[in-house]
């Protein structure tokens, strides 16, 4: 069985380590812990790993935030994987710093790459997994707030939730979504 986790973020150093780009570093420790590196692909950077038996195609789209949808479409088509067992993995300002949220669909909630996704897969009907960042900004500075840098007290907030997440992922792949909910969503 195959499944595309998508961490949704922007490419280049000015974004490297930006709330906005939670996805990336989320992959980027999975891909650690498995050891396992990105290379440059279409449309994405790629890292293939396994788990329990199942393939994990681990994308963080080139295509910056905005157009993250063109990537998720063309890996789950290349790689034929159903639109179910994709998860992308993104930042979320409605929930605190830290805190973790898996869904089977949901709206965009205003966030630019689940429109994307939205729009190129026409449902939304698909896994995510938002992963906190806060709300900690004056009205109208939402933007500069998400493409800001993490701060010490936020890190040392998320640091230990980045495990969290990368065990959520791997749940979600071996038990499925359902039960997957039921473990981590209460917490």
């Amino acid at each position: 069985m195959k499944y595309l986790i998508t961490g949704l973020g922007n490419i280049g150093d000015e974004y490297q380590n930006t709330r906005h780009n939670i996805g990336f570093i989320v992959l980027d420790a999975l891909a650690q812990e498995a050891g396992v590196k990105f290379e440059p692909g279409r449309l994405a950077s790629i890292a293939k790993m396994k788990y329990r038996g199942r393939v994990l195609i681990l994308a963080k789209p080139a295509t910056y935030m905005n157009l993250s949808g063109k990537a998720v479409k063309y890996w789950l088509t290349q790689e034929n994987i159903p639109i179910e067992n994709s998860l992308s993995i993104l930042d979320d300002i409605a929930l605190p710093v830290g805190g973790l949220r898996l869904k089977s669909k949901g709206g965009d909630g205003s966030h630019n790459g689940l429109t994307s996704i939205i729009e190129h897969l026409g449902t939304t009907e698909f896994p995510r997994l938002r992963v906190g960042i806060g709300n900690d900004f004056a009205q109208g500075f939402q933007s500069d707030y998400v493409l800001g840098r993490w701060t010490k007290t936020e890190e040392d907030i998320l640091i230990p939730r980045i495990k969290v997440a990368t065990d959520i992922i791997k749940s979600f792949v071996s038990i499925g979504i359902g039960l997957t909910m039921t473990k981590y969503n209460k917490k």
